[in-house]
């Protein structure tokens, strides 16, 4: 017996990567370079690392490499020891890794797109054990996402935590490949997953899409379900991603019919539990001719900012914004051109919504208020719009034209002048989009641009009448957080009005000039902190709010307010 036991002893030492089936995680993808020209300090060569973190060997032979294009296997018998690094590239690139990492070349290996890819490994009894789905804009480094410049994993005790656990390398070789990562950090995973969309891949399927992998027990439970109108008969969770979880339905989903699904207790791989979830659902149809229309246009930004365009949906239907896509028209020969589709994946536009189209969100964000970030889509590149005129066209799947709109900077409020970073706003959505009386400079007190949400010179044609209200009627600045300003609230029968507001004294001296030739919106507000010209504290006391609006038509009209500055009540 005491044989046997030697035996065994000996097997396990001359062979400690024959063991059990790994768990999920056991090896973890912890790099990936892949835009390696131009080179930083590393040879400009593709690859992906591994690391061990099992703390026991693993032999990876038979182990495969994957994207959604391409598997690669390990052919030989190589043995990851526990804490440590396995480089994996092309046969072409091999020689020059090995020189400063451990390293094995695979036929078949990943194309790793620059814009983006979904790569994982798998066991060899197809067992996924760890899956990355990069993009580009993970790096968050303008410079680094031109290339040369690998992402790392921050903290690998939290392998399913996504883009949050992954940034472009620090070290200044602009990788790491066989080491430790430069950006190595504690990254501890507490956020519970999100749900970002969920829509209806036909009659009889809604896919829902989270944010990170999803524990796939949880993920299949019946009762984490809810959907009004239908029943689920099933649910399954698609690898390798575990991100898109499947339902699949009892009954037909009826078409551009809205749909509630709530959704609960779905957690991740480090037990993280979102709250309850209620989000619309439906099966989408068809866009046809001004279904959507062009509802505003950024086409000479801020010399920091980007060109936009704001669509909204003014239809009855369900669209799927895969199946748009912008473009735009060539003064000289009238074709359309640089056409982009908006999305390679499916997103649902409901009826009143609003989607913005940019290069950039961020820098949209920072120059503009923006009231629904889930509403924008980024493009890798827009169509041309020229600063002076130019051509916007929707198109949907078919090619057919959805809305077009030959703008003109000329449409532009006349007395603005400096259009750059002012949007143009369609007024109507039911009036033409080529008539220009369609179209207004978006307001000053907007912001000069109202990227997701309804235009500062929209006009649902309401009988409106020329308006100025001041509220409280008694304020104190006083910062305490009661009535701590004046809100002078306005609406006017129709756009295009500017207003100039001055703040005199009980004795009919100015002390404050609030508003100057300010671009008016159809409704609106703007506030007084109860400071004078030079900023300075105003005394106690009987003000007037003097209003005068004016438009370039020769429409002229003056509102007087009277309000009280007051000390703060002991």
């Amino acid at each position: 017996m005491k044989k046997v036991f030697v035996s065994i002893a000996l097997a396990m030492a001359l062979f400690p990567a024959i063991a059990q089936e790994p768990n999920r995680y056991d090896v973890l993808i912890t790099e990936i370079m892949p835009i390696p020209s131009p080179a930083v300090g590393l040879p400009a060569a593709k690859y992906v690392e591994l690391k061990n973190v099992s703390g026991k060997p693993v032999n990876l032979k038979n182990w495969k490499l994957c994207s959604a294009n391409s598997m690669a296997t390990i052919s030989s018998n190589v043995t990851l020891q526990a804490d440590s690094f396995l480089v994996i590239c092309t046969s072409t690139n091999l020689t020059a890794l090995s020189k400063i990492a451990t390293a094995i070349s695979v036929t078949n290996f990943p194309t790793l797109y620059a814009e983006g890819d979904e790569i994982f490994i798998t066991s060899p009894s197809g067992k996924n054990i760890h899956t990355v789905s990069y993009s580009r804009n993970w790096f968050q480094n303008e410079i680094k996402s031109k290339g040369g410049w690998s992402l790392e994993m921050i903290d690998t005790q939290n392998p399913c935590n996504g883009n949050s656990n992954w940034a472009a390398s620090i070290n200044d070789n602009g990788g790491t490949p066989g080491k430790e990562n430069s950006v190595k950090a504690i990254n501890k995973d507490e956020a519970a997953p999100r749900l970002l969309k969920a829509f209806a891949v036909n009659e009889k399927q809604i896919t829902l899409i989270f944010n990170e992998p999803v524990d796939s027990s949880a993920a299949v439970d019946l009762q984490n379900y809810l959907l009004t109108g239908n029943n689920i008969q099933s649910i399954s969770v698609a690898a390798p991603s575990f991100t898109n979880i499947s339902l699949n339905l009892e009954n037909d989903l009826q078409q551009n019919q809205l749909y509630k699904l709530t959704v609960n207790n779905i957690r991740d791989c480090n037990e993280n539990v979102m709250d309850e979830v209620k989000i619309r659902t439906g099966l989408p149809s068809h866009a046809d001719s001004l279904d959507i229309v062009i509802n505003e246009i950024l086409f000479n930004p801020t010399s920091a900012g980007v060109d936009y365009v704001e669509l909204y949906n003014r239809s009855q239907k369900i669209i799927d914004i895969k199946d748009l896509h912008i473009a735009n028209r060539s003064s000289s020969s009238g074709n359309i051109g640089s056409i982009k589709q908006l999305s390679t994946e499916s997103q649902l536009l409901f009826p009143g919504d609003y989607l913005l189209i940019s290069e950039n969100s961020n820098t949209v964000r920072k120059e503009y208020l923006v009231k629904d970030p889930n509403a924008m889509i980024e493009l890798s590149s827009m169509p041309s719009f020229p600063n002076e005129s130019g051509t916007c066209v929707l198109l949907n799947k078919q090619g057919r034209i959805i809305d077009e709109l030959q703008y003109d900077a000329k449409w532009h409020f006349p007395l603005i002048t400096n259009p750059k970073g002012v949007a143009l706003e369609r007024i109507d959505f039911n009036k033409p989009t080529q008539d220009k009386n369609n179209w207004h400079s978006a307001a000053a007190s907007a912001g000069y641009g109202t990227p997701t949400y309804k235009n500062s010179q929209y006009n649902d044609q309401a009988n409106y009448s020329q308006n100025v209200s001041v509220i409280p009627s008694v304020f104190s600045p006083d910062n305490d957080g009661y009535n701590d300003f004046a809100t002078i609230n306005y609406t006017f029968s129709e756009s295009g009005y500017m207003c100039n507001i001055t703040i005199f004294d009980a004795n009919g001296r100015p002390v404050k000039y609030l508003v100057k030739n300010g671009l008016c919106s159809m409704q609106g507000y703007f506030r007084w902190d109860g400071l004078d010209e030079q900023g300075k504290k105003l005394n106690v006391g009987m003000y007037i709010i003097y209003t005068e609006i004016f438009n370039l038509q020769g429409k002229r009209q003056s509102f007087k307010n009277v309000v009280t500055l007051a000390a703060r009540l002991k």
